[in-house]
């Protein structure tokens, strides 16, 4: 099984490199049967890169310790869930997954865009170099099919993987940080082609979407996973590693603002090349950052030699881009100007400077321990205060523009009609204001904007749809449920992004309100003592211990009443797991939906006369997060949904487009 796996990646690796030569020569001499080649050879490399996947998983399923890999990262015990999850708990699986992923999306790109053959010319070479890449490291660097002498029992998985949303949670961020190779690979061969106009961005719009989509849900898997199994109440504390999912989105969402601008106007040309390429190496870095062993995180499970290689393929990456844009200038300048600073063009721009601004704050926050480290020989961290200073210094003018910039005209927008469009959300967020106000929520400046922006976005969305229903209402004669579902389908971007909006609203109102308006306490307790915090009072009873599966159960038996009511019993405590031979925090939590918060109970400490140190938090508006969660997929369903106008462009133009030699 390990000869098949070997060989599976030496012909995967073949594969990518031929279709990288063959595509590059076809492309240059404009010789469409070698450019066929080139593309068959790139969908013929998922498949290779498939059988290597699926002899590692049966591998892992099976215990087979006499593969290295299995042996270090799972058990006898461990339950067949956690096995599967185990491909990518490692370095050499999740740089499979990463292949496996990009080989597949390279295949179904390709065979997609096989009538275009002058649109794809250059995409082939350049999504076989970067298969060429991981499939080179997994066959000369680090393979996920080294074998040994089998051990009678494996390492186990690291506990905290040891989790249902790390099934999930990882594959998510890989489909993201994965998918955006496919923008990148069209915005370079639209540059390499010379052909730059806005072809390339309809045939990616919704890859990367997708990929913007992923990263989102895999960030918010990920913070429910931190938040019940870190055991600390938190959901994000950025760390590098969650930074790192963070910035490549940040690109993402500015890159899908701005690609509108040029579709509608042809504008920001350069800015949109110079966006995707920032998108997609920050989606190289995160993974470098994984799986270098250059920082210690808690997300970061693998350590290995990884760095240089990835390191010198990231400035390939970055180097490259820019030269190919700084050639392609010419091209790329816009023959149309912003004609006025008070147009929805003009927010776009703003929207675009602000988030890219907090990306590359991020990013510098992230670099620079590792440059110090690295230069100085001093070690610095760069903790949350500089992070949440800068949040809220872009963030909340990001956010009061999510409400501005649907609402203003393109072109020119006069004050007076501004006056007219903004004066429902505005009484909307200055009722807010009052209200917070008057009920002395908090005595947090910063929150309180966030709640009264948060109220003018939502305002502003309502009233959006509000007004096209109407207008809908008007053209059809149809019920106001109807009205809103064919506004919705007619329109599934623009509405579909309101949504995505409302989202990141709630998203802001879950977390100032989870940081404004929590309480905590803790101590030592001995069975039948108390501890009180935000109304709620818990009483400690027992300690209990029991084997389940490949780990011991440590469970403190605690009473909770709010007032004088009892409310249920909760059991926070550890897992022992024997294999791994480490502990786990198990945190507690109960959810109060009408009262949108959750109290969380933290076994900190049992002790062996049988008391226990324990830690209480109630956290308000806290599930606001994961309502924000659920809506955000929602909205990318609704933007990702297909749309026949949008195919029917895209057809307009592929007969416009001259016909690729047939030489």
């Amino acid at each position: 099984m390990s000869e098949l796996g070997r060989a599976a990646l030496f012909v995967c690796l073949a594969l990518a490199l031929y279709a990288t030569v063959a595509g590059v020569l076809a492309a240059r001499e404009r010789r469409r049967r070698l450019a066929v080649s080139a593309q068959n050879a790139l969908i013929a490399s998922f498949g290779a890169a498939l059988v290597a996947s699926v002899v590692l998983v049966v591998a892992l399923l099976r215990h087979d310790f006499s593969f290295t890999y299995v042996a270090d990262h799972t058990s006898s015990r461990l339950p067949w869930y956690y096995c599967l999850s185990a491909f990518w708990g490692g370095q050499e699986g999740s740089l499979l997954l990463w292949l496996l992923v990009l080989s597949a999306f390279s295949a179904v790109a390709v065979f997609l865009q096989r009538r275009a053959q002058d649109l794809i010319a250059w995409v082939v070479p350049i999504l076989g170099v970067t298969g060429t890449f991981f499939a080179f490291l997994l066959v000369a660097v680090t393979s996920p099919f080294a074998t040994q002498a089998a051990p009678v029992e494996g390492l186990g998985l690291n506990p905290s993987l040891q989790n249902p949303y790390m099934v999930a949670h990882p594959v998510a961020l890989y489909l993201g940080y994965v998918g955006l190779a496919i923008p990148f690979a069209f915005a370079m061969g639209a540059l390499l082609s010379g052909r730059t106009d806005e072809r390339w961005i309809i045939v990616t719009r919704r890859w990367t979407l997708i990929a913007w989509a992923f990263l989102g849900i895999g960030q918010l898997l990920g913070s429910h996973w931190a938040y019940e199994e870190v055991g600390w109440g938190g959901y994000f504390a950025w760390d590098p590693v969650e930074n790192a999912a963070l910035m490549p989105w940040l690109a993402a969402t500015a890159f899908l603002h701005s690609v509108m601008v040029q579709e509608k106007k042809g504008m920001l040309k350069v800015w949109n090349m110079l966006l995707v390429a920032l998108a997609f190496s920050l989606s190289l870095f995160g993974t470098f950052l994984t799986r270098s062993g250059v920082l210690n995180s808690i997300h970061s499970f693998t350590e290995g030699s990884l760095g240089p290689w990835f390191l010198g393929f990231i400035c390939f990456v970055v180097v490259g881009s820019l030269a190919l844009i700084r050639w392609r200038l010419p091209l790329l300048r816009s023959k149309t100007k912003l004609e006025s600073l008070v147009s929805r063009e003009a927010s776009f721009l703003y929207n675009n400077l602000l988030l890219v601004a907090l990306c590359l704050t991020i990013l510098w926050g992230v670099v620079f321990p590792m440059l110090s480290e690295a230069v100085r020989g001093e070690a610095v961290t760069v903790g949350a205060p500089y992070y949440n200073f800068f949040l809220r210094s872009f963030g909340l003018p990001l956010l009061i523009l999510m409400g501005i910039g649907p609402l203003i005209a393109w072109r020119r927008a006069s004050l007076r009609s501004l006056g007219r469009t903004f004066l429902i959300p505005a009484a909307v967020a200055l009722a807010a204001a009052v209200g917070l106000l008057a009920a002395g929520a908090g005595s947090s400046t910063p929150g309180k904007i966030a709640y009264s922006f948060s109220a003018f976005v939502l305002g502003s969305i309502v009233l959006e749809f509000v007004r096209g229903t109407r207008a809908r209402r008007a053209l059809t004669s149809s019920s106001w449920l109807r009205a809103l579902g064919q506004l919705v389908s007619r329109n599934r971007r623009r509405y579909g992004g309101y949504v995505v909006h409302a989202a990141i609203v709630l998203l802001a109102v879950g977390i100032a309100g989870s940081n404004a308006y929590d309480s905590s306490a803790e101590g030592k307790l001995r069975p039948g003592q108390s501890l009180s915090s935000g109304g709620y009072s818990v009483t400690y009873r027992s300690l209990t211990r029991e084997p389940k599966g490949n780990h011991v159960e440590l469970r403190a038996q605690v009473d909770v009443y709010r007032g004088k009511s009892y409310l249920g019993r909760m059991e926070p405590g550890k897992n022992e797991y024997l294999a791994e031979q480490q502990i786990s925090n198990e945190m507690a939590i109960r959810t109060d939906f009408l009262r949108a918060e959750d109290l969380n109970l933290i076994l900190d400490q049992p002790n062996t006369d049988g008391s226990i140190f324990l830690k209480m938090l109630v956290k308000p508006l806290v599930n606001l997060i994961w309502l924000a969660g659920i809506i955000f997929v929602l909205g990318s369903v609704i933007t990702l949904w297909p749309d026949a106008r949008e195919q029917r462009r895209l057809v307009e133009r592929y007969q416009a487009a001259r016909t690729f030699s047939r030489a």
